[in-house]
Order: C-alpha cells, then sequence, then structure tokens
C-alpha cells in the first residue's frame, strides 16, 4: 500500500504531466515519485510542467474526487492491475507509452479483480447495426463467462460492448479520456453511471481535466494493455482502434478483428489488420475463447443459449434493420426502408417492442431499445 506521501506526489504530478510523457517513466525510475514531484514544484525553468506545478492545489483535486465518488489507485495499491507493468517495458506508440502515474477510479469493485480476465471489444463511433449486434453479443458471451469486457465507453461500438456486458449482468469496464467529474460523451452518462454501479469507469487524468485527441490515443494503451486479448469490430481507416491495436501488439496481447463487407467503410480496419497478420478473424465467442485461452489449456464452450435477435421471423428482422444505431426513424420511413406495408412495419414494431428491443421516442418515432440482445429467460425459451 503507497504511503501518503507517495500517493500524493504521483497524484499531483498526474496533474502536471500529460498522459504517456516517456520522460515521466525515465525519471521515475531514476528518482521515484517524491523526488520527481519536489524537483518539479521547485524548478524556476519556463517549461509546461513548471508552470502547471505552480497552478496545482491538491486540496482541491481530493475534494472534488470525493465530491464525485473516485478514489486514487497507485502502482504499489493492493488493487492495482498488474498487466499494467507491460506499458513500461513495451515499445513507445506515436513517441509516447510508460505506465499511468495512477488511476482515479469510479465503482466499487476491485480493478485489479476486474482485469484479472478482462477482454478489449473496440471500434469506431460510427458503427452500423450489424457491427454493434456482434460487439453486443460477443459481450454479453464473455460477461455470462465472468470475463470482464474492457472498452472506451464512447458511442457505437464500445457502447454496444458495455451494453452487452451489463445486459447478461457481467462484469464491464470503461476507460475514459478525460476527468471523471463529468463523463464523455455526455449522452453516454446514463450508460457510464450503470458501468461504474456494475464495474468500474477510470481514467487517468484528473477531475476537471476535459478530453483530447491525445488522451484519447493514450487512453487506448490502458484498454489494450487491461485486456487478455483486443477485438476490433468495425473501424475505419481513420478510427482510434487502429491505435488500439498498436498499442496491444506492443504490450504482445493478441490482436483479434471480425470481418465485416467488404462495401463498408468500417471494415476497412479490421480487414487491413487480418490481411498485415496483426491480427487473427474472428467470428464469435469461440474463436475469442480459444485465442485467450491460456496455452496448453484446452477451452470447451458451453453450449449457448438462443439469444432474442436470432429468433425473429423476416419481417421483424428487416424492421429491426431498418432502424438507425443511434436516433430514432418515424413509422413510414421504417416501412419505406424494410419495403414493408405500414400496418406489417406496425406489428413488426410492437412484437419487436415488447421483446425489449426497440422503443419509442418522445418524437414519437422509434429506436433500438437499451438491451438490443440479450439471453433468452427460461419462460421465453419455452414459447411462454
Amino acid at each position: 500500500m503507497a504511503d501518503r506521501a507517495e500517493r500524493a506526489a504521483r497524484m499531483a504530478l498526474a496533474c502536471v504531466v500529460e498522459a504517456g510523457d516517456l520522460r515521466i517513466r525515465e525519471r521515475l525510475r531514476a528518482e521515484g515519485a517524491e523526488a520527481v514531484w519536489a524537483s518539479v514544484r521547485a524548478s524556476t525553468t519556463d517549461d509546461p510542467w513548471s508552470r502547471r506545478a505552480a497552478l496545482v492545489d491538491l486540496a482541491s483535486v481530493e475534494s472534488l474526487a470525493r465530491r464525485h465518488g473516485l478514489r486514487f489507485v497507485v502502482p504499489s495499491d493492493p488493487e492495482w492491475p498488474s498487466a499494467l507493468a507491460d506499458l513500461d517495458g513495451s515499445e513507445p506508440v506515436q513517441q509516447w507509452g510508460g505506465a499511468p502515474l495512477g488511476l482515479w477510479v469510479k465503482g466499487s469493485a476491485s480493478l485489479a479483480e476486474l482485469a484479472a480476465d478482462a477482454v478489449a471489444v473496440v471500434g469506431c463511433r460510427a458503427s452500423t447495426a450489424y457491427g454493434e449486434r456482434v460487439a453486443t453479443e460477443l459481450a454479453a458471451g464473455l460477461a455470462e463467462g465472468g470475463t470482464t469486457v474492457v472498452s472506451g465507453g464512447a458511442f457505437g461500438i464500445d457502447a454496444a460492448a458495455h451494453r452487452g456486458a451489463l445486459a447478461a449482468d457481467g462484469p464491464t469496464l470503461a476507460v475514459m479520456a478525460g476527468g471523471l467529474d463529468r463523463f464523455y460523451p455526455s449522452a453516454n452518462t446514463s450508460l457510464l453511471e450503470g458501468v461504474a454501479e456494475h464495474g468500474l469507469v477510470i481514467a487517468e487524468s484528473p477531475p476537471g481535466t476535459p478530453p483530447s485527441r491525445r488522451r484519447f490515443l493514450t487512453r487506448n494503451r490502458i484498454i489494450a494493455a487491461l485486456g487478455r486479448g483486443l477485438v476490433v469490430v468495425e473501424a475505419t481507416a481513420r478510427s482510434g482502434a487502429r491505435n488500439t491495436a498498436n498499442w496491444a501488439t506492443t504490450c504482445f496481447r493478441p490482436v483479434m478483428a471480425v470481418p465485416g463487407p467488404v462495401s463498408s467503410s468500417t471494415s476497412y480496419t479490421p480487414h487491413w489488420l487480418i490481411r498485415e497478420g496483426q491480427a487473427t478473424l474472428v467470428t464469435g465467442l469461440a474463436d475469442v475463447r480459444e485465442i485467450i485461452a491460456p496455452m496448453g489449456e484446452a477451452f470447451v464452450l458451453r453450449e449457448s443459449q438462443p439469444r432474442l435477435l436470432d429468433l425473429l421471423d423476416e419481417e421483424q428482422a428487416a424492421v429491426y434493420e431498418a432502424l438507425p444505431s443511434r436516433g430514432s426513424r418515424d413509422t413510414g420511413e421504417v416501412a419505406l426502408d424494410s419495403g414493408l406495408s405500414l400496418p406489417a412495419t406496425l406489428a413488426a414494431l410492437e412484437e419487436l417492442r415488447a421483446r425489449g428491443l426497440v422503443a419509442s421516442s418522445p418524437d414519437g418515432g422509434w429506436r433500438l431499445g437499451v438491451v438490443q440482445d440479450r439471453p433468452l429467460s427460461a419462460q421465453e425459451e419455452g414459447g411462454g
């Protein structure tokens, strides 16, 4: 357990040093956190660290953390995940690297316990219904087996992965790019509160820090390191998921990619990773389980339950496919896109609503339900 002085020094440095700055890794190795902080605070050099150090008010940071139910975990704590040590020995990506100075954590679960058996599932924000179904299904299957689903809390594939784990009443962990006093994106606040309640939300940036492009990229190293493997489900050519895959490779984590339609821009990065030999093609839970299983351990997948989406009839499936991944669509538009008559569309929507797959929106349209897929209950499986 870290003593108070070490914890305070690491917290102060985390307020001063940008995530992934390799200079702090070398100085910590040579001097230790307390000596580095004393040196930075006493420095008269006009550089970013010194300027920020002069403004640090740890009492205010700690007060803000308490107000939002956060705790600060450091490497000498029992709760610190041992997997993050791999970041200190890995090659840099875009000149960044190293383990976090510490992590702000929201939620009552143990970070070390959640990270002991974890898989990261990531992808693009502008995902398709296909990609979200795959991510939801995969995350639910992993969570049902007790594996923590790690992702970044963003729109699209990240959100689908977290929702899948929550639908299975399993563990999930979100790694954020900004301070935990205000979740980003704000539209995912309800989802992230659910993640914190049933798992954890973590960040290396102190509360009060806004997300930035660099912070999104450097937080990806934590997502990659925490999992025993990384699954990429849909990602465009410029998606941050490709950056996460690079971090996973430097940490010697297996990278897996789900194939998609060759005509879709969201298939670019998964297909590129597979073609370049950086990722293994996976099509479902059994493939992922086989790859992450410890060497020499035979993995036997127990027979999975049927899922709601698998049991939709042709009209219900067409209507479900016609709904957007985000936002809503009115009944007429759904009918037009699905190719069904208005009465048939309404009948299918009502059946999908009864199953929890869609919901009506305040504007009178229809949207995907919060739980997009889940195992059948005993009553549903029996046809009741």
